[in-house]
């Protein structure tokens, strides 16, 4: 949560110092989509690494409504897509580890 509303600050600020909408050089958008994606479970390689590759298939491919917010002014637009990856990789994850039975 912290790493999200100081994100939204944070890339809003670079966004103006940069002249550019969502420069490559803004990354915290991708630590807060990646932590989203693994917050609710144990920490493991293996959850971490599907988490990973979760996460990057749903930045990547930006399933609605992840392109659309990317509209959204500032630091918002910056953030919100990758929160969504992030709570789709955290969806499927989830639903991985259930299905398996993976602890």
């Amino acid at each position: 949560m912290v790493v999200s509303v100081v994100g939204v600050w944070a890339a809003h600020q670079a966004e103006r110092v940069l002249g550019q909408k969502d420069p490559a050089a803004i990354v915290i958008d991708e630590v807060a989509g990646m932590t989203l994606a693994v917050l609710a479970f144990p920490l493991t390689l293996p959850t971490l690494a599907v988490g990973f590759l979760l996460f990057r298939l749903f930045d990547v491919t930006k399933p609605f409504p992840a392109r659309a917010s990317q509209r959204a002014p500032g630091g918002l637009g910056v953030m919100a897509d990758d929160l969504i990856a992030g709570l789709y990789a955290a969806i499927v994850l989830g639903l991985l580890r259930t299905m398996i039975h993976w602890p």
